[in-house]
Order: structure tokens, then sequence, then C-alpha cells
């Protein structure tokens, strides 16, 4: 959540800056629309060069305009060159007086195979319905995964820019200083707005790919990008990596942003899209169809564009213009334009060349916006090694030591395509904004205000959100802490805070420190570090949190009976180690001296042989932890690592032993596993699974039974039941399946007026099912302790042996784009105290 955020920061940092643009007295707007000579229809994708200078290329827009800025000096006699696939290309003569009409004639033959009928439309004897048809059952054979082995050049660029700039904006008191932005610059427009480029990242590699056994390896041979002092870079990088995949026609599903689509050409695509043969072409030996589609229901994740398809025989894509509805349920989106291309190669079929996505960003759908664009070419294909099979070997991205600090002279002379002059001086420019005062404070806001943490140097303070909390045994809390930064030490971080109790007078205190093995970030993957902490503090038994602090200030207001903790001493020593296939361990080891607080006793059931109260117990724990989680992408904050939740599933394994020999008070094994994975139903939106089981073997008293997580907070936590009391249940053996489904807003954005408000539903279902074995229910058997009850003396604390604990929810997500709020129902066990069988909570859940 936090490094999503990130691009959002970008998007605030430069709100001051967004209105410097003025554009340039010594250019010239050159404005055109480019028709179909026949049916006066504007040629979307349509590409205008100059003769003189064709190393620029510009686009026409969905209405078949562009605009272009060049130098005033240019005379009249300029000649542009304008062409389109299909389309046979013209030479015009510049017209700067007014806009000028291009006019293009297709290159086209009707084709006998393909006849064009005005009727109802139906999949039956619908000749465009086949050829897609045709398509989906030859896509196995066109894909590039088809190929046994193929290597090529690859590049790749990134940019986001603020999109039509104003004159009223630019002419505001704040911007008057700091005229030098465009110092370097020429004012350009990107379908008709004025543009000014705020980020870019290029980088340009060798890619291999071998089919059986299969592997892919690219090697960085140079990169570049803006930085921006004091925000978490490489977070950014990777989100816009994930909000950027890329675009594999052939699959079922396409990801885009954090939504799938389906496909134009899955295998049900028939089911939810229409299709129209929109022309049939003839471009010197190649015949091609061009395909409109659509989706039948303008509300559903679908896109819609133009497919041209070969009449070769092998049916095989080669060229795609997608784009999305404007009523589809997408936050932050004004548009979309998906372009890719296709080049036939000798032998094996149609190979991708050139992949762009532009996505126009807005947090309204009028107003400023914010354009990214990836674009990549490929150039170079061979289909015979030219390396070893020890190419494969080791990581499977590498990026060489010399990419970093490529001369400007190599640039020029290995980019595919030349930068514009915008483009060229983004990377100086930014580095002069990010000196000013104005900007320094607004990045320190921002990470304040997101990610909770104050830049000092070396060393950071936060988070501020727990810097303040509240609970009924230590009364008013307040925490003070913070970590070093990567300006300390890349290799080495510590981590640490003091917090006080004003109610039970005692100091918490924190200590941690991580060493990486290699010589990257102890966070950077694969991981290999080596960490030791010692803990003084509290824990509420049962409360287990996700990606934020347990003293959170927000979660200090509970529902119920909140009057029981342990104060836990916790020595811990752990090291993880990752590999490329993302199969990793961790070994560890705990000492904790654990002792009750609150209305919390350790009480022997039997008083003959025991004394009544205990201070405290000793747990002396070894662990050995397997996760393997194949293809995962994640989030890599500063410090924090969360997963993308994805098709491919996650495993882990772990086993805790506790034994006498070592310092433990009880001798057992602890072995539990878990199993998560995301599911998606095209259209009907995806489910999160997640299952779990867990045994103990050996005695234990219930401080060491496993607690199941409970939330008597009003968020709604998604791996927590959340209308289960803490401490309500414990067992020695359970499983459990917890399933949240999001239907994207299939149901709601068909209703009149609801559809308006971007809503989208979901439900959840929650199952725990364990029991207490004979030897470890205080009940049954002596030597162990009483489970917890109330002050008076009644049961608190169950097992769950007659039936599973079930709870339910109905969620309506995207409110305000931000929150989404569950209607939970409890079903199972409502005759225990202080629960209620149907609540509200509410959390926060930023998405496109």
């Amino acid at each position: 959540m936090k490094t999503r955020i990130a691009i959002l920061a970008i998007f605030l940092s430069f709100i001051p800056f967004v209105g410097f643009s003025q554009a340039d007295k010594s250019t010239v707007a050159i404005k055109g629309i480019v028709l179909d000579a026949q049916t006066n229809e504007p040629i979307p994708s349509a590409s205008v060069v100059f003769v003189h200078d064709n190393k620029r290329v510009y686009k026409t827009n969905a209405s078949g305009k562009f605009t272009i800025q060049r130098d005033a000096s240019i005379s009249s006699k300029t000649q542009i060159k304008v062409s389109c696939v299909g389309y046979k290309a013209v030479t015009a003569v510049l017209d700067l007086e007014k806009e000028m009409e291009v006019l293009l004639t297709a290159q086209a033959q009707n084709l006998k195979e393909v006849t064009v009928k005005k009727a109802r439309y139906r999949n039956k004897n619908n000749p465009a319905v086949e050829l897609i048809e045709n398509v989906i059952a030859n896509k196995k054979k066109n894909r590039k995964e088809a190929v046994n082995y193929y290597e090529n050049e690859k590049y790749e660029k990134i940019q986001f820019a603020f999109n039509d700039i104003t004159p009223k904006f630019k002419q505001k008191r704040v911007f008057k200083n700091l005229q030098f932005m465009f110092a370097s610059t020429d004012s350009t427009e990107e379908n008709g707005k004025e543009i000014l480029p705020i980020y870019m990242k290029e980088t340009i590699s060798d890619y291999y790919y071998r089919k059986s056994p299969k592997n892919e390896k690219e090697i960085i041979k140079s990169n570049k990008s803006v930085n921006f002092e004091g925000l978490d870079n490489k977070g950014i990088e990777d989100n816009i990596k994930y909000m950027y995949q890329d675009i594999e026609i052939y699959d079922n599903n396409i990801t885009l942003l954090t939504n799938q689509f389906l496909s134009p050409i899955a295998n049900s695509a028939p089911t939810f899209y229409r299709y129209y043969i929109s022309d049939t072409i003839q471009s010197g030996a190649d015949k091609y169809v061009k395909l409109f589609f659509g989706s039948r229901n303008k509300e559903d994740m679908l896109f819609q564009g133009f497919l041209y398809i070969t009449l070769d025989g092998s049916y095989a894509i080669k060229g795609i213009e997608l784009s999305v509805n404007k009523n589809i349920n997408l936050n932050f989106v004004k548009d979309v334009k998906i372009t890719q291309e296709f080049d036939k190669t000798a032998d094996k079929g149609w190979l991708l060349s050139y992949d762009e996505t532009a996505i126009n960003f807005g947090l309204t759908k009028k107003g400023q916006s914010l354009l990214g664009k990836r674009t990549v070419s490929y150039k170079g294909y061979r289909f015979e090694p030219s390396k070893s099979d020890s190419i494969f070997r080791g990581k499977s991205v590498v990026v060489l030591d010399s990419a970093n600090i490529r001369s400007e002279e190599y640039w020029k002379a290995h980019r595919h395509k030349e930068l514009s002059k915008s483009e060229t001086g983004t990377y100086a420019i930014i580095d002069s904004v990010q000196s000013t005062p104005i900007f320094k404070r607004t990045v320190d806001i921002i990470n304040i205000v997101l990610f909770g943490y104050k830049d000092l140097g070396i060393f950071e303070v936060g988070p501020v959100n727990t810097f303040y909390s509240f609970n009924p045994i230590e009364g008013t809390r307040l925490r003070f802490g913070g970590r070093t930064t990567p300006k300390f030490s890349k290799r080495f971080n510590f981590d640490t805070y003091l917090a006080y109790g004003f109610k039970d007078e005692n100091l918490k205190y924190y200590l941690s420190g991580t060493v990486s093995l290699t010589p990257h970030s102890a966070y950077e993957f694969p991981v290999k570090s080596l960490s030791m902490s010692y803990q003084n503090d509290t824990k509420i038994p049962g409360q287990e949190m996700q990606f934020i602090q347990e003293d959170f200030v927000l979660l200090s207001i509970k529902r119920g009976v909140n009057d029981k903790l342990f104060y836990n001493k916790t020595f811990k020593v752990e090291h993880l180690n990752e590999f490329e296939n993302h199969f990793s361990y961790t070994l560890g080891y705990q000492y904790t001296k654990e002792a009750p607080g609150g209305n919390l006793f350790y009480n022997y059931t039997d008083y003959a042989q025991h004394t009544n109260d205990i201070d405290n117990i000793n747990i002396s724990e070894f662990s050995l932890k397997l996760r393997y989680a194949p293809n995962e992408k994640f989030y890599q904050g500063k410090a924090m690592r969360i997963p993308v939740k994805s098709k491919y599933p996650a495993f882990e394994v772990q086993l805790n032993s506790g034994q006498k020999l070592w310092g433990n008070d009880y001798n057992y094994y602890n072995l539990r596993f878990s199993a998560s994975k995301r599911f998606y139903f095209s259209v009907l939106g995806y489910s999160d699974v997640v299952f779990e089981a867990d045994k103990i073997f050996g005695k234990v008293p219930y401080p060491l039974l496993n607690i199941a997580r409970a939330n008597q907070t009003y968020s709604y936590q998604i791996m927590s039941y959340n209308l289960m009391n803490f401490l309500e249940f414990v067992s020695d053996r359970y499983v459990s399946l917890n399933i949240d489904h999001c239907f994207n807003g299939f149901f709601l954005n068909k209703i009149p007026l609801i559809n308006k408000l971007d809503l989208r539903e979901s439900v959840t279902c929650k199952v725990l099912w364990g029991d207490i074995s004979k030897q470890n229910d205080p009940s049954q058997t002596s030597g162990l302790f009483k489970l917890p009850t109330e002050v008076d003396g009644s049961p608190l604390t169950y097992s769950m042996a007659k039936a599973p604990y079930i709870e339910g929810s109905i969620g309506i997500g995207n409110i305000f784009k931000l929150f989404r709020v569950d209607l939970v129902k409890r079903f199972s066990y409502l005759n225990h105290p202080h629960v209620a069988d149907i609540g509200l909570r509410m959390r926060f859940k930023f998405d496109f």
C-alpha cells in the first residue's frame, strides 16, 4: 500500500510546479486532422513526420487530430509525411495559417472470403466471430513462446508528464521565481495539450529466451532515471513496473494497472465482446483484416479498439490498438491507449517490435492530469544462440556495473528513438527543482503524512502514527523511535524506539540490527541477511497486525472488553536466505520471558501440586520457515515488503521447537502450513484465498496454544476474525479457510445512478475449526493453567470442538476511491459473552 501511494507522492510533489510551463514564443503550433478519404472518418494512430527530419514521430489522437511544435523559422514550404497501416502514405506542405486536413486513401482489397452484412448482432454465422475463433484456435503457435529460442535488444522508456497546462494556472504568483525550469526545454504538446515532463527512466538491455528448459534472462547494459531526493525511488520504480506490465495479447487475461481485463482473443472472449470487420487490407504481399471490437456491456472490465489479423493462414496478430470505455470502474484514469506492432520474420511468424501504453491519470475526470507512458521497442531478433547456456545462470535480471555510468554520447548512439528537447531536459530540470526549498518542504510533508517518517539524514524519526496510543492497561502510551537510512549504511540497518505507559508506569523499548550478507541492501531481493533484536513490550493475545504497528493511534479505539495482555521480554536472532526462484528459508532462535498483565493470570488447575500464581513462563524456541512463491512480485519499501496478489500461489511451512534442554519450560513442536492464491474469474472479478493448518505436538499451557487471530477494532482486517474477541478461542490443532471475492463493480455498475459512484462490491467468508486435545485441556489434564475467565470467574476462552467459527461479510468498496466498508455477520457461538452477531467495519484501500 505504501509504495503504491508513492506514485501519488510524485503527483503531490509537483503540484506546486505544474503551472510553470510557458509556451516559447519562438515556436509555432502546427495543427491538423487526418481523415479517411473515402468515409471522411478520423484516423487514429496515424504517424506524422517531417520529411527532412523523420526521427521525431507524432501520432494522431482518437479524433484523428495532431498538434506539433516546431521552430518558427520553418517555412510554409516544409513538408510532412503522413502514414498509417493500411493506407497509402501522403506527403503534404505545411499550412501555418489554419488547421491542416490530410486525406489518406486505403490500400484495401475486398477479399472474397470476408463478407460484411448489416443484421442484428449474433455470434452464429458471424464472419467476424469466425475470424476470432480462428485466431483463438491458433494462439498457441503464434505466441512468442512457441519459438524455441530468441534474443533481441530491448529499449524501454517510461515517462510521466503533467498534461493540459493552462495559461491561467501558469500566471499564479507562486511560480514567479521558478521559470528556470524551462530554460532548456521546448514547449511540447501531446494530443493538442501542452505537457510538462517530470519523470523519465530509460533502459537498454539484451533479452534472451529459451523454450526448453524454459528460461529467461535480461541483461541491462544501460540505465538512466530521474531520482527524487528524500523519496523511496526503488519503491517508485517497482510500483511503476507493476502498473505498466507487459501486455500479452495472447493471454486470456491482461493486467492493466492493478486490474485484469479479458483479452479480446481470450478463449471465452466471444461471450463478452462484439466484433465487426472494419476493413480488409492488402499491404504488399501481406493480407490482413482490420477488426473492431467492443464490449457487449459497456460497464464491464473490457477493452475496445482494433485488431489487425493476418490472412496468411496463421491468423496471427499484426497490430493492436486498445483503449477502455470511459464508463468502466477504473480509478484515477481518464483514458488509456495501448498500441502494439508485430513484424514478420522469415520463418518464425510475427513477433512484437513496438509496444506503447499511455495512461492519462487524474484525481477527477476534469482538471489537471498526469500522463504516464511506457514505450518499448525490440530489434535485432536472433533465433540461434549467440551465447552459451551459461547465460541463463544466476539472476533473471542482471544490471551491469557500467549500466549507470553511460555517457550522453553512448545514449545518443544506442537509443532506438531520439528524445525530444523537453524529454532530454527532464533529467537536468528535475535536479534543479529538487534544490528549491519548496520542493524539499513538500517531500518532507509527503514522507510524514504518507509514510510516517521525518528524514534527518542518516536517521529518520517515526512512525509518527505511533507516538500516541491508549489502552486500559497501559493508559496513555507515548512512543518515540526511528531507524537508520541508507545514508548511514546500505548493508547495516538499525531500528529502535522507547515507549512509556502512564498507567502501568512501565518503560518499554526495542532495538534491532540487520546486516546484509551481500554487497546490496538488506532488503534488496534476493535477501541474505542476519538480524538480531531485543524487545521489552506488551502484546495483546490474539491480535496479529499486517503491515501496521500494534500501537497505531487509530487502533486505540476498541469494542468490548480489552483488559488482558502479555508483558514480553524477547531476544531474537534470525537468518534469511532467499533464492532467485523465490524459494527462501529462515532460521531463527527466540527467547521470551512472558508475564501476564491486566486481568490475565497464570493459575494452575492443580492447587495441591503447584503454586496458584505464576509470575512468568520461559519460552525458548528454534524455528525453520520454508517459503516458495514462484513468479512472486512485491512492493519493496525501505524496510517492509508487501507481496502483490497474483495468479501464482505462495506456500509456507514453519516448524517451531521448544525444548527444556535449551531453557524452555515445556517440550513441544509446532508445525504450520499455509497457502495463498488469487483466482481470476474474468469480468466477474477475483478471489483471494488463504488456507492454513496448524498442529502442536506436546503438552503446553494456553499461552503456547494457538490463540485465534481476533479483531476488536473498528477497522476491517483481512486476515483476522472481525467479530471475534481477543482470547476467545484457543486450540492445539486447527484448519482455516479465508475467501475474499471482489466483483469489481460487476453488479453495481449496471444500476442506474448507482453506477455513477464507481462502487465495487465484495463478499467474504471465513471459517476456522480447531480443537484442544485431552493432554492440553486444563479441565482434563493437571499441570496446566486455567483458561482465562471474566473477573467474576465466568468462562471467557473456549475451544471449537463442537462446530467451526464462521463469519462472512458484504462489502462496498471504492467509496471516495479510498475506502471499503463491510457489513460483517457472525454465524456461530453467538451465546459467548461480549459478542455481537453483526457489525460495520472499514478499511483504507487505495487501488486503480
